[in-house]
């Protein structure tokens, strides 16, 4: 019996549907390590995140291991990440790009919120290991993936 419990949660879909409230803005509070899901109504809910190798700073060039910070917006999703899933975030914006161009250096990209972290890492332990993106955990990502829409807007926080 414990054999046919293990495969059968081995076939459980990674793609979880939501019927809730619609989230209207995503906000990440760098500092806090915290991700906030909105509703019209106020907080659906909260998760711990793990952030850049380099947390502190908005991120400015490619490889610098920082998380951006300002108004961006979930801009696409990848349902083959490595990941786990991932949604986009639509960093670098007109400005990012015309600073970084400015100094001659490329200012990155690819920054999503993502599952799947290294082994031995525990976003809900609020630790730093990404390039620059947002982490959760494999069931967290299940839920944002859900919940939120590309055009979300996303307001990230030193």
């Amino acid at each position: 019996m414990g054999g046919m419990a293990a495969f059968l949660a081995g076939c459980a879909s990674k793609f979880r549907s939501y019927n809730g409230p619609e989230v209207t803005r995503v906000r990440l509070y760098k500092s806090e390590r915290l991700l906030v899901l909105d509703g019209a109504q106020g907080v659906l809910k909260t998760y711990p995140v793990g952030l850049g190798f380099a947390p502190e700073g908005h991120k400015q060039f490619e490889g610098d291991g920082r998380t951006p910070e300002g108004a961006y917006t979930i801009d696409r999703r990848n349902p083959d990440s490595l990941f786990h899933l991932s949604v986009g975030i639509s960093y670098p914006n007109d400005a990012d790009v015309a600073f970084a161009e400015a100094q001659g250096k490329p200012p990155g990209g690819d920054i999503f919120i993502h599952g799947g972290p290294r082994k031995g890492i525990d976003p809900t332990n609020k630790q730093d290991w990404t390039a620059g993106c947002i982490a959760v955990t494999d069931r967290q990502i299940e839920d944002v993936y859900a919940m939120v829409r590309d055009g979300t807007p996303i307001d990230i926080y030193a």
